[in-house]
């Protein structure tokens, strides 16, 4: 058995399921999506501002 716990969205564009845990600018490239395409998924893939690790505090 093997558990796939990467979050993961329908994305009626491209008509497929796609992976939310990477920028909104790579599922594009990944899945070929056309610059002038709206993304319908747009606000829930991860934010790279949001993968930078602090300093714990001293």
């Amino acid at each position: 058995m093997s558990v796939f716990d990467s979050p993961i969205a329908r994305c009626d564009a491209v008509r497929e399921m796609v992976l939310t845990d990477e920028t909104q600018a790579e599922c594009a490239r990944e899945h070929e999506c056309p610059a002038s395409r709206i993304c319908p998924l747009c606000g829930f893939f991860a934010e790279p501002e949001k993968w930078v690790e602090t300093p714990p505090p001293n």
